[in-house]
């Protein structure tokens, strides 16, 4: 389960892609069968969510690792450098960024 907390010992990603409505459903299925079956399996993961705008044109994933370097031992594994490919495929472009948390409130 993610930790949106200033001060915590984890990486941050959050992820944006660029959709049309046509293609939304099928990147969401993509991604979730991704943290379904591989990297909510890798080690350092500790919990995701993936968000949707009404216009179906964004999709936002929010992930959270142990450390970057788990990130990135994932993000450069064979498996997830060939579904990236599709994921490419599926929206006109996307980007992770690593974040920290500065504050937190509510």
């Amino acid at each position: 389960m993610p930790t949106i907390a200033s001060g915590a010992a984890l990486q941050t990603v959050i992820t944006t892609f660029e959709v049309t409505p046509g293609t939304c459903q099928d990147l969401l299925d993509e991604l979730q069968d991704a943290y379904g079956a591989f990297i909510s399996q890798q080690p350092g993961f500790i919990g995701a969510g993936l968000h949707v705008n009404d216009a179906q044109t964004r999709i936002a994933n929010y992930s959270q690792w142990a450390r970057r370097e788990d990130f990135l031992a994932m993000l450069r594994s064979d498996e997830m450098r060939r579904r990236n490919r599709r994921i490419n495929e599926l929206c006109k472009s996307f980007e992770p960024v690593m974040y920290d948390v500065v504050g937190s409130y509510g």
